[in-house]
């Protein structure tokens, strides 16, 4: 597909006039050739940390006050309520939120993989409907297959936990290894749910179990409590656990890193992890503000995440980070509007924006990240496909009828 831009903002540099074709851009006149002409386009946005079936939470946790760990007893209440013709229902409903906020891919953390009494589905119809829902919504989808074994340190998994387990590292990487003979539409990742699911010695075998290209995820000191409980258990912060075991490298994506120590910071930044930061689910839980800058001057590579999907759209994340900085440090421009294009960019596809809109009406293109919604998305184009925006009639009938199953 040829495609004509006015002008295309590119982390660094804003270019006029040009033809996007096969992944390669060339000067243009206006009256170039095209199959598709465009205003001012972007890089599509890459979203690096998703609980799909969070959606339905949005709205319905606000009252009351509380904190993270009251919050995850509604969220609870929720998973033990999708099977996995809701999965997908509700997958698509938020993937296709997704696509036409502006993301191209998603890694989605996934760890309802059984029946709520923690009996195996026969042929992963959990993992495959989310799969088939990323297909159809259009977005590239890594389905990070999670390791889930403990409800905390020395505990068992709880009753509303069953259908997150394997049982053991062994039966996990054996349903792992099934998954990835049968997936397709996807890319199959993996994660470690936490190291307050998993054991230190279950840690070290899953990483020796996975082959050596394959992303791995974990959430990591999201909570002060998480990191005073792991301390007690093994002596050890979590990122430091993480280290030991061999859990730490390139490969390696750990989300929030919320609550971490100077040393922590090093560890990562010297491991070249990637940093999935996740800003309106960390202020909508109240986990704090984390420490972006300093784990990107440390050799960390800082992406975002809708997480809970509280909500959907990647300029507000990326305003959230800034502004978590900025708060943190007192200071103005701590990531740069270049840094802040690349800590969105998923790398392929492209998001047309609306630069006339009340919001972004005078704003420098290189700076629309500071004004523009998803709202003032107008087209969004990944793999050579305009996606423009979803049925939101069908998606409303959608969540109609999940509604009317669950009871947040």
């Amino acid at each position: 597909m040829r495609i004509f831009a006015r002008r295309l903002v590119l982390p660094g540099a804003v270019r006029e006039n040009v033809l996007l074709q096969d992944g390669a851009v060339h000067d243009a006149t206006p009256g170039t050739r095209a199959d598709l002409r465009l205003g001012t386009v972007v890089p599509a946005f890459a979203n690096t940390h998703s609980h799909a079936f969070h959606r339905l939470l949005r709205g319905r946790t606000n009252a009351g006050g509380g904190d993270f760990w009251e919050w995850r007893q509604r969220m609870y209440a929720v998973a033990q309520s999708l099977d996995p013709d809701l999965m997908f229902e509700v997958a698509l409903l938020v993937y296709g939120e997704m696509v036409a906020a502006g993301y191209a891919s998603v890694c989605e953390f996934h760890y309802l993989h059984h029946t709520p009494s923690g009996r195996p589905y026969p042929r992963h119809e959990m993992e495959l409907a989310l799969a088939a829902a990323a297909t159809e919504a259009g977005i590239r989808l890594t389905l990070l297959d999670t390791l889930y074994l403990h409800g905390g340190f020395g505990q068992p998994l709880h009753d509303h936990q069953r259908r997150f387990g394997d049982g053991s590292v062994r039966g996990w990487l054996d349903r792992w290894h099934d998954l990835r003979s049968v997936l397709r539409g996807a890319t199959l990742g993996a994660a470690f749910h936490s190291v307050r699911a998993v054991a230190p010695d279950e840690l070290r075998d899953a990483v020796a179990g996975l082959p050596a290209e394959v992303p791995l995820h974990v959430h990591l000191s999201e909570q002060p409590a998480e990191n005073a409980d792991c301390l007690a258990a093994t002596g050890l912060t979590p990122a430091g656990l993480l280290a030991s075991v061999g859990a730490l490298s390139p490969r390696t994506t750990v989300v929030h890193a919320t609550h971490l120590t100077d040393a922590d910071v090093a560890t990562l930044g010297a491991a070249r992890v990637t940093v999935s930061m996740c800003p309106s689910t960390e202020g909508d839980l109240g986990d704090g503000l984390g420490r972006a800058r300093d784990l990107a001057d440390a050799g960390a590579r800082i992406t975002i995440g809708s997480d809970q999907n509280v909500t959907v759209d990647p300029f507000e994340e990326l305003r959230l980070l800034e502004r978590g900085a900025r708060l943190a440090s007192g200071r103005r421009g701590v990531f740069s509007p270049a840094e802040l294009w690349a800590i969105g960019a998923a790398g392929t596809g492209l998001v047309e924006i609306d630069t006339g809109s009340v919001r972004t009406l005078g704003t420098h293109p290189a700076e629309l990240f500071m004004s523009a919604t998803a709202a003032d998305v107008r087209t969004v184009i990944t793999d050579g496909v305009v996606r423009g925006r979803p049925d939101l009639d069908r998606a409303a009938r959608l969540y109609s009828r999940i509604e009317a199953k669950v009871t947040a």
